[in-house]
C-alpha cells in the first residue's frame, strides 16, 4: 500500500458575509476533490489542542500523527533545525520576520511578500550591523527569517505577537513584554533605523514596492523539540515537499526525507503540477510522500478572498486531478487543512477543520463536497486530530 497525505495550509475559514456567507471552500469549485469526497470519509478533527497557539507548527504537527501537547517546545526551533542551525544549551532562537509599519501600523506581516535574495541582502546587512558574538541573524525564505541569543535564555519568557496576528493595529500596543522584552524591543527598534535608508529600499520604493521597516521577532524557542522518527512510529519510510523551512523542519525532526522540486514555492505562484508529479515520482522509493501547500494561508492572510479561492481551484486542478487519477487499488490518501486562516481576522484559528479519508479500503459516508460544514453533517469528529494518521493507515 501506498500512502499520500495533502495539506492545504489555511485552506478552511469561516463565511464572508458578502459572499452569500460561503467559506472560501464553498465558493471554490473543486470537481475532482468533491469526487473524492463522495468516495471517501469525510469528517471533522481538531489539530490544535485547548489553550495552545493555533500556529501551523501545532497543527501540522496533529496532521503529521505527532501530539503538540508532547513534542511542540517552539516554532523557532523548528525552522531553525530545517536551516541546519544549531542550537546550542545556553542559545535561543527567535522567528525574525520582515514587515513594513505605515502610520505606526501593522501594514504588511511580509513586507510585500519580499523576494528570498533581497531579503538575504537584508539579513546580511542586520548581521553586520547588529549582531555581536551572541546575536545572530541568519537568512531563511522570504519575508521568514531567525535570530539566535547567546545567553539570553530571559527573551523565551518575553510575550511576543505574531505580526500576521495584528493587521492594521498599532504596533506599539504589541511589542514583546515582560522579562527578557527589552534585548529583543532593542533590536527591533535599531532595526528600523538601518533599514531606512538600505538600499534594498531604495530600490523597492524606485518600483512602487512597499519597503521594509523592521525585524519582528516573536515565537522563540531553545531546543528543537526531538521526536520519535516516523518510520520508528508507523513503520513507513515517508518523505515530504514543501516551500516553506517550517514545514522541511518539522519532516527533518520525523525523520523524513526532503524532496527538492523546482518551482515549489510559498505563493500562488507555485508549480502545482510540478509539485505533485515530482510527489508521485517519490512514491516508487517511498511508502508514503506529505505534500505541503502553503499558498491559502498566505492569501487568508493577506485578506485576499479572490487568491485563496483561486489557490484552493488550483490544488484542485493540478494536485487532487492527478492523485485521484493514480487509482485506489493500492493507494490510500489524507487531505486536510492544518488550520483555518479566516478572511476576516487575517490569522489563524483554531476551529476544526475538515478532513478527508480516500482510498483504498476506505468507504464512502455520503458526504458531497469538502467543505467545513459538510463536514460538520456527517458527525464524524475527531477531538485528537493527531490520532488521524491512525486512522489513514
Amino acid at each position: 500500500m501506498k500512502y499520500f497525505v495533502l495539506i492545504i495550509d489555511g485552506g478552511a475559514g469561516l463565511p464572508l458575509p458578502d459572499r452569500s456567507n460561503k467559506t472560501c471552500l464553498e465558493l471554490a469549485v473543486t470537481p475532482n476533490l468533491d469526487a473524492m469526497v463522495k468516495e471517501g470519509t469525510l469528517g471533522l478533527a481538531r489539530t490544535v489542542p485547548p489553550d495552545m497557539e493555533p500556529s501551523s507548527a501545532c497543527a501540522c504537527m496533529s496532521v503529521l500523527g505527532y501530539d503538540p501537547a508532547v513534542y511542540y517546545k517552539g516554532r523557532a526551533g523548528i525552522e531553525a533545525k530545517s536551516m541546519g542551525i544549531d542550537i546550542g544549551e545556553d542559545e535561543v532562537v527567535f522567528r525574525c520576520n520582515l514587515v513594513t509599519v505605515r502610520d505606526g501600523r501593522m501594514w504588511d506581516y511580509s513586507a510585500g511578500h519580499i523576494s528570498t535574495g533581497e531579503a538575504a541582502e537584508i539579513i546580511k546587512s542586520l548581521n553586520k550591523e547588529l549582531g555581536t558574538s551572541h546575536i545572530s541573524f541568519y537568512p531563511g525564505i522570504g519575508y521568514r527569517h531567525i535570530l539566535k541569543l547567546k545567553g539570553y535564555r530571559d527573551t523565551l519568557d518575553a510575550v511576543c505577537t505574531p505580526p500576521h496576528d495584528i493587521p492594521g493595529k498599532p504596533v506599539a500596543d504589541y511589542l514583546p513584554k515582560g522579562p527578557g522584552s527589552r534585548l529583543l524591543i532593542d533590536l527591533m527598534t535599531r532595526s528600523q533605523d538601518l533599514l531606512r535608508s538600505h538600499k534594498i529600499n531604495v530600490e523597492r520604493r524606485s518600483r512602487g514596492d512597499v519597503p521594509v521597516s523592521l525585524v519582528w521577532l516573536f515565537w522563540g524557542s531553545g531546543q528543537a523539540p526531538e521526536m520519535p522518527s516516523f518510520n520508528e512510529t508507523y513503520g513507513l519510510r515517508a518523505t515530504m515537499t514543501s516551500g516553506v523551512d517550517l514545514l522541511r523542519g518539522l519532516a527533518m525532526m520525523a525523520g523524513m526525507s526532503l524532496l527538492d522540486i523546482e518551482g515549489v514555492t510559498d505563493g500562488l505562484d507555485n508549480d502545482y503540477a510540478a509539485q505533485v508529479v515530482g510527489a508521485i515520482d517519490a512514491l516508487q522509493e517511498h511508502d508514503m510522500v506529505v505534500i505541503h501547500v502553503e499558498a491559502p494561508d498566505d492569501a487568508g492572510h493577506d485578506g485576499l478572498i479572490d487568491e485563496k479561492i483561486k489557490a484552493i481551484e488550483y490544488i484542485d486542478a493540478e494536485i487532487i486531478g492527478r492523485l485521484g487519477s493514480l487509482g485506489k487499488d493500492e493507494l490510500r490518501g489524507l487531505v486536510m487543512p492544518d488550520h483555518p486562516t479566516p478572511i476576516a481576522s487575517r490569522t489563524h484559528a483554531a476551529d476544526p477543520v475538515p478532513y478527508l479519508l480516500w482510498g483504498s479500503g476506505i468507504e464512502s459516508n455520503g458526504a458531497e463536497r469538502f467543505t467545513e460544514s459538510e463536514a460538520g453533517k456527517t458527525g464524524l469528529f475527531m477531538e485528537q486530530g493527531y490520532k488521524i494518521m491512525s486512522e489513514l493507515l
